[in-house]
């Protein structure tokens, strides 16, 4: 028989919230006088919490001289880590703070030209709706879903495989070039020759115009030259200010094709390879807030009218 006695683990020192808020003041500032006037405490009292937490973790924070003080490589480094801290306890504190106890948070993360086009007109009177569930929209790169982001749904596009996913399709997607009117009566771009134009490109898709093209039958070289955009929202802008031909989602530029503030360049719409979809860990699935999301979406779904409806994509 195993007697050994284990021994409970040893006491973990923890630096108070008000060290570190001294500390990141102090730091930000790069002055004890002014975090001391920020944090309505005496110039001694921020030195002495700073020195108290430099004495924890044996490191110098700060080179001291008498007219100015400096983060140390350590001190740069840990300031760094501690400003993300004091945002997660104030972003935790807010959030309990403005909801009541019977409220649930639903977390929702998704790439920002679609949240702002169509997520959010989708999402018009939810809140109203539900009161008890409370939307924590975020606009974000992939990956969504993982420890550190914490996301209940997600809205993609792609193939709608995800490890550990439940997908719902939403639609297909279907893009097409565009510019200001303008820009056509200057440039009268040609499919065959787009020499006098200039291609926006999307730093995540590289090859769109080289697919645009080729659904055509149709070989040209310059498919991948022109100014290049992180996302979709400013290479709509782009166009609009005549910087040259977009190559975008019909549903996520159909205010402008409808207003005619964008024209299409060209008539062929282009159906692309993945889709967009909604999608939530597996572990969720029978969670009341992801049924009352999935129902909200689908209604909308239902019921909006699109500017895709009467088109032809073939």
């Amino acid at each position: 028989m195993n007697t050994e006695i284990k021994t409970p683990l040893a006491f973990r020192r923890y630096p108070s919230t008000t060290a570190l808020q001294c500390f990141e003041t102090a730091a930000r500032h790069l002055s004890f006088t002014n975090a001391a006037q920020e944090m309505h405490m005496t110039q001694s009292a921020i030195s002495k919490q700073v020195a108290q937490l430099e004495e924890m973790l044996n490191l110098s924070l700060f080179y001291r001289t008498p007219h100015r003080i400096s983060l140390t490589p350590a001190g740069k480094t840990y300031y760094l880590e501690v400003l993300e801290i004091l945002k997660h306890i104030e972003a935790a504190t807010t959030s309990l703070m403005s909801n009541s106890d019977n409220s649930e948070i639903l977390k929702i993360a998704s790439h920002p030209t679609f949240c702002t086009r169509w997520l959010i007109p989708a999402l018009e009177g939810f809140s109203q709706a539900h009161p008890l569930l409370n939307l924590n929209i975020k606009e974000m790169a992939v990956p969504f879903f993982s420890e550190d982001q914490n996301v209940d749904v997600a809205f993609l596009y792609g193939d709608g495989i995800w490890g550990g996913m439940e997908s719902i399709k939403l639609f297909d997607e279907y893009s097409v070039a565009v510019c200001r009117p303008e820009y056509l009566a200057h440039k009268v771009p040609c499919t065959n020759n787009i020499d006098n134009c200039t291609l926006l490109q999307l730093s995540s898709r590289p090859s769109a115009w080289y697919e645009y093209f080729r659904q055509q039958d149709i070989s040209i070289d310059g498919t991948f030259v022109g100014p290049r955009f992180d996302t979709f929202h400013t290479t709509i802008s782009a166009a609009l200010l005549g910087y040259g031909i977009a190559l975008v989602p019909l549903r996520l530029v159909a205010p402008e094709l409808q207003t005619g503030a964008l024209v299409p360049a060209w008539h062929y719409i282009a159906k692309g390879r993945g889709a967009y979809y909604m999608s939530y860990p597996l572990s969720l699935g029978h969670s009341h807030k992801i049924k009352v999301i999935l129902e909200w979406i689908s209604t909308y779904l239902e019921t909006s009218n699109t500017y895709e409806q009467g088109l032809d994509f073939t």
